[in-house]
């Protein structure tokens, strides 16, 4: 006889019982299952390299420990990639050998065209900033490199919202060209000059007999100090409400999910990528491993005190 100290000291068991005790586990609700049923989780799951908890295949952390599971290494230089990831953000460079990086297309491996897109899998050359690049949106400038990416640019520059945008950041650029007041002096200072000139003008034409000349006012855009914070705030408030609405959403094809974002970049504003994946800057989507988990665009200076992870 085996006594059973652990489950019940008082109720002696025999020895078969307590061997089909041992050969029973816990489920994770709490539900006994047999060693058949854990043999038959085991071949279906994914086993923790950490602490041995089999996982659902699709899992990418344990829901046990959080130890990552399915980790794979970057072909380049080493370092750990996660599930998904088709961009090693270590030594920036390309990982999949079987999915075109520029269109999102399944390559054999030994292409040396994508058959989808036509492009070479060893880069494109920016024409603009002569940058190599291995997505469809040069990294420094942004400018469209394919066909696919040209097309898909002018489709984003037709909508209402980006139009506005565009417009909000030209108006931006030009108050940034300004120089507003930043005393009573200086205010003063200009309308004398402004006065100086109606007089010059003035005595110019009654120089050539114009008795009552008429001379056009000077159509100044200078503003106070205050007027230009104004003025600049509800610029930037309104761009960035508009990238908030124009956001990428989650998406199976990494390649797609850059190509669009690039595409909603507005020109003439600093800006930075904030990727969900891990909720860092990049200086585009160009720098993110897995951008198909969605993201969006900030304003650098508005709000926004993290450093840009790519120039680290």
């Amino acid at each position: 006889m085996i006594e059973d100290i652990t489950l019940n000291p008082q109720n002696p068991i025999n020895e078969e019982q307590a061997m089909q005790r041992q050969r029973q586990r816990f489920s994770p609700d709490g539900d006994m299952v047999s060693e058949q049923q854990m043999q038959m989780n085991a071949a279906a799951g994914v086993k923790c390299p950490n602490c041995g908890t089999v996982n659902d295949p699709e899992a990418a952390f344990c829901a046990s420990c959080g130890h990552p599971i399915g980790r794979t290494s970057c072909p380049n230089c080493g370092a750990d990639l996660d599930p998904g990831a088709d961009f090693c953000e270590s030594c920036r460079r390309y990982v999949k050998n079987d999915v075109c990086s520029f269109c999102g297309a399944r390559l054999s491996g030994n292409e040396a065209f994508c058959p989808e897109c036509g492009s070479p899998k060893g880069g494109i050359v920016c024409p603009v900033c002569h940058t190599l690049n291995d997505f469809s949106f040069c990294k420094q400038c942004g400018s469209p490199l394919t066909d696919e990416a040209r097309e898909l640019m002018q489709q984003v520059h037709e909508l209402p919202e980006f139009k506005e945008m565009q417009r909000l950041a030209v108006e931006t650029q030009q108050l940034e060209q300004s120089v507003p007041y930043t005393s009573e002096r200086e205010l003063l200072k200009d309308q004398r000059n402004i006065q100086l000139r109606e007089r010059v003008l003035t005595l110019l034409a009654q120089d050539r007999g114009i008795a009552e000349p008429v001379i056009p006012a000077l159509d100044s855009k200078r503003l106070s100090k205050e007027e230009y914070d104004a003025r600049k705030r509800e610029c930037l408030t309104k761009i960035a409400a508009i990238l908030e609405k124009m956001a990428q959403k989650p998406q199976p094809k990494p390649a797609q999910a850059r190509n669009y974002a690039m595409a909603c970049r507005p020109q003439g504003i600093r800006l930075a990528w904030e990727c969900n994946y891990k909720h860092a800057l990049h200086s585009s989507p160009c720098g993110c491993a897995k951008p198909q988990m969605g993201g969006k665009w900030l304003i650098l200076g508005k709000d926004v005190k993290k450093e840009i992870k790519d120039d680290q």
